[in-house]
């Protein structure tokens, strides 16, 4: 069962053009250029020439063609961004599962510079930092006019140095400040636990390069123990790459089901992500767990998973990034990250900036309060290990226990009246 799901791994396809997606960014081809603005341009090195001759100082033309670049990025979304040589090589390095930082996914909402998740076990998760916090300074300084690619450069750093946040989050009346220390970031992605009732639990915290395949040794692992019905876990799951996210879907349905495809402006960005063999497990039943910290390739899971009636959705809305963004390698190389397209569910549900509504809602325990701290971090967000068996404590992971220990009882209830 485990070599057929690892052999349908190299099978997963896109009906479209051959590009390496992921659910923030595609690595493509040099688009052509199509505007016809020559006068525009014209104005443009003229203001630039002027500039270089009598500002009253010398500024280098290499800084102030970057910076055009990235005002001219700016006006567009905030996900589009230029990526000097050494931001593009880092973009690189983050899908490979290691890499150096604080461990939280940011993005820019409402023009805020805004934590997507934590990432489990790192710098920024041990110090409380939640989802969708506001970081409005680093080291002092505002992030209001800071771009997406801007501040990564500024968080990131050497290992073992220091950085300060200033962070706003709902009940704070100030700014309070976070001071953290960079590490290395190796995230296993996978951990599980049979839960009592032999249910099988499993935590997704992104999806890197080996997520299948550490998904498939947990499934493997579950099959032995004869689990009756599973839980996946992605709260707090910022995303990665867009083709675990359907290897892990295409894990629990049937062959030749569409489980995402996107939409742009270009034909050559509409692009469909299809099941291409039956999953190992697409009969088990299924909850999956998701809050506002579940994003992106999260995002692409639930949706598609509850829009195939396939699993039942609980928890809270899911954060709402479902933008394609093209990189474009450019020829000093440096790169240029620029929004084409946005994902939609199956049942074309547009995920960005709408989310997906959990088919029960279920908050999450509001934090008790810390002598000296104007908020603590919710439980499901500061632990960071595995679940006990006592589920007290997390009301979502509770409800989908009991969800599923009902549906286990009417499936055999149907099976013995079929028999």
């Amino acid at each position: 069962m485990m070599q057929r799901a690892r052999e349908k791994r190299g099978l997963l396809v896109f009906v479209a053009a051959a590009l390496i997606m992921f659910t923030g960014a595609v690595m493509a081809k040099r688009l052509p250029f199509q505007s016809d603005s020559y006068e525009d341009l014209k104005i443009f090195t003229e203001v630039l020439s002027y500039v270089e001759a009598n500002y009253v100082q010398e500024v280098e033309p290499e800084k102030l063609i970057h910076g055009a670049i990235r005002g001219m990025l700016r006006t567009l979304d905030t996900h589009s961004s230029f990526m000097p040589q050494d931001i593009y090589r880092e973009m690189q390095v983050e899908t490979e599962g290691r890499f150096g930082g604080l461990g939280i996914e940011i993005t820019i909402r409402d023009e805020i510079l805004t934590v997507v998740s934590p990432i489990e076990g790192t710098p920024a998760f041990r110090a409380g930092i939640q989802a969708g916090d506001k970081i409005v300074t680093v080291e002092g300084e505002s992030t209001k006019d800071m771009s997406l690619i801007e501040a990564v450069k500024q968080l990131r750093g050497p290992i073992d140095t220091s950085v300060t946040i200033g962070v706003m989050r709902e009940g704070f009346t100030e700014p309070k400040d976070f001071t953290l220390t960079r590490a290395i970031i190796q995230i296993k992605s996978v951990r599980s636990k049979v839960l009592p009732e032999s249910i099988g639990y499993i935590r997704l915290r992104s999806f890197h390069k080996n997520t299948s395949e550490e998904l498939d040794d947990a499934l493997q692992d579950f099959d032995e123990r004869n689990i009756s019905a599973l839980v996946l876990d992605l709260r707090n799951n910022p995303g990665g790459l867009l083709e675990q996210a359907i290897a892990v879907t295409d894990e629990f349905i049937d062959g030749g089901q569409l489980i995402v495809y996107t939409k742009g402006r270009l034909a050559n960005q509409n692009m469909k992500g299809f099941s291409k063999t039956q999953g190992s497990h697409p009969d088990v039943p299924l909850v999956i767990l998701v809050n506002g910290g579940s994003a992106s390739a999260s995002e692409i899971v639930a949706g598609a998973l509850q829009d195939l009636k396939r699993a039942t959705i609980i928890g809270t809305k899911t954060f709402g990034k479902g933008s394609v963004q093209t990189i474009i390698p450019l020829s000093d190389g440096s790169g240029l990250r620029l929004t084409t397209a946005k994902y939609y569910t199956p049942n074309g549900r547009m995920i960005h900036e709408k989310g997906i509504v959990p088919d029960i809602i279920v908050e999450e325990p509001k934090p008790e309060p810390v002598e000296g701290e104007p908020s603590a971090a919710p439980p499901s967000r500061r632990r960071s290990g595995l679940p006990e068996d006592d589920l007290s404590g997390d009301p979502q992971l509770q409800k989908a226990v009991e969800t599923l220990k009902a549906e286990v009882k009417q499936n055999k209830k149907k099976a013995a009246k079929a028999g």
